[in-house]
């Protein structure tokens, strides 16, 4: 196994991804697959897979990054006759396709890490949530679900006594948001639930205690059962901002340092827009210019549209979940989106602010109503129809709606537009003050 790769077995060009095709069952064996999951049922146990993830300082890889040991933990906590796991591939953030990736190029391996974590937490029942929208990747999880059936590791009667089924996700951001994933594989609309009471480790899938892991997240369980917790401590940055770290690290979780890899999707003004696991912590730069050819940077989003975005002078920041956080963004769901010099900084806010306005469930007032009103704000700063109240008006709302939804969806929208406006204020101003876009006429 690869020190710098565990879950791909090569980057790819986003334009090669809908040629890629599933590996079958047997070569997945031939590459050691299902061997963690025999470890598990052997000699392991339950409380054996779980020590292993617990110290191996996995993280979520769906956005939070919260560790999954602690997840699991409050799980197993709970006294209940039944526990679910629910694997997240919702996936429809934009500048996002890691997910997809990992559903059609080794659908087996997804199915190997479900049946572990129900296996840890002591879950009979499992759901592989998947974008509607993945026709193709349906089918090759549908087609391996049977495989692991007829091998006798998935099903009432298996060697686990473990079920998995597919749910399907409808296809909009908001779904992905795992109250709503609960809400959707019970029948009922994709809308997020408050938290408290909902959070799914308590009051999760039919009332019940459940785990939400993202698939990404899912993926690595095989590799860490079957290579040992110390193995994916070896695989990931020893040094955050400088500072060498002890065996457990410094942040404020109580799973170690960031490990393991991470699969990025580098969209935006690069020459080779593609999909690369890295370790986590390798230098933003490094991806941007190195790998994706990227030139004359302006500005950065390192984790997506829903994280705050950086400066080309901020890029040197090596790309883990507490170096992002103390930069004032995030490593969210690794979608890295590049703008060079040429891209204008007004159009990018009026994309993202109006994506999320159109996502939004429309449940939470300050959400739809707030997102729908900054949307026409920016829209009229970006034809120049904008003065400088907008500009106050844009902070005034931000301030007042943040933090004021069921789900992240508003506050990353207003983290993300606020974040635009701080760094790149000047071209607010120029919009309003020449009534016209300098980078359209400049094209």
């Amino acid at each position: 196994m690869s020190p710098r790769r565990i879950l791909t077995q090569k980057d790819i060009l986003l334009d090669e991804l809908r040629h890629v095709t599933p590996l079958s069952y047997q070569d997945y064996v031939k590459t050691g697959g299902y061997q963690g999951l025999e470890k598990a049922i052997h000699l392991l146990k339950p409380i054996g897979v779980f020590e292993a993830d617990k110290k191996s300082g996995l993280r979520g890889r769906g956005g939070g990054g919260f560790p999954t040991a602690r997840k699991w933990e409050a799980v197993l906590s709970k006294k209940s006759d039944a526990r679910y796991l629910c694997c997240n591939g919702a996936e429809d953030e934009p500048g996002t396709f890691k997910d997809q990736y990992l559903l059609r190029s080794n659908p087996h391996q997804l199915i190997e890490g479900a049946l572990l974590a129900a296996f840890a937490i002591g879950a009979n029942d499992g759901y592989l949530y998947v974008n509607c929208q993945f026709k193709d990747e349906l089918q090759f999880l549908g087609k391996g679900l049977e495989e692991a059936r007829q091998q006798g590791y998935l099903g009432r009667d298996s060697k686990t006594g473990i079920t998995l089924q597919i749910a399907q996700s409808p296809g909009t951001y908001v779904a992905g948001e795992e109250t709503a994933l609960l809400s959707v594989i019970e029948g009922g609309p994709a809308k997020p639930k408050a938290k408290p009471p909902y959070y799914p480790a308590v009051h999760g899938l039919f009332g019940k205690p459940t785990v939400v892991n993202n698939i990404e997240t899912i993926c690595n369980l095989p590799h860490i059962v079957r290579y040992g917790a110390d193995w994916f401590q070896t695989i990931g940055l020893q040094k955050t901002n400088g500072s060498q770290r002890d065996s457990t690290g410094d942040q404020d979780t109580d799973c170690g340092r960031s490990t393991g890899t991470m699969i990025f999707t580098l969209t935006g003004d690069v020459e080779r827009p593609g999909l690369y696991e890295l370790p986590i912590g390798t230098p933003l730069r490094e991806l941007v210019e190195q790998i994706g050819g990227g030139s004359k940077i302006k500005a950065v989003f390192p984790g997506g549209p829903s994280t705050a975005v950086l400066r080309s002078d901020q890029i040197d920041l090596p790309m883990d979940f507490e170096t992002l956080k103390s930069a004032g963004s995030g490593l969210g769901t690794g979608a890295v989106i590049v703008l060079s010099e040429r891209s204008c900084m007004v159009k990018a806010a009026l994309t993202y602010t109006g994506f999320f306005a159109r996502e939004s469930c429309g449940q939470c007032p300050p959400c739809s109503l707030g997102l729908e009103k900054l949307t026409q704000i920016i829209k009229k700063i970006d034809e120049g129809e904008g003065h400088d109240a907008d500009i106050k008006e844009i902070e005034l709302l931000c301030g007042m709606i943040k933090g004021r939804g069921y789900c992240y969806l508003l506050t990353g929208a207003v983290l993300s537009l606020e974040s635009i406006l701080l760094n790149f204020r000047d071209e607010f101003l120029t919009h309003i003050h020449e009534s016209t876009c300098p980078f359209e006429t400049s094209k």
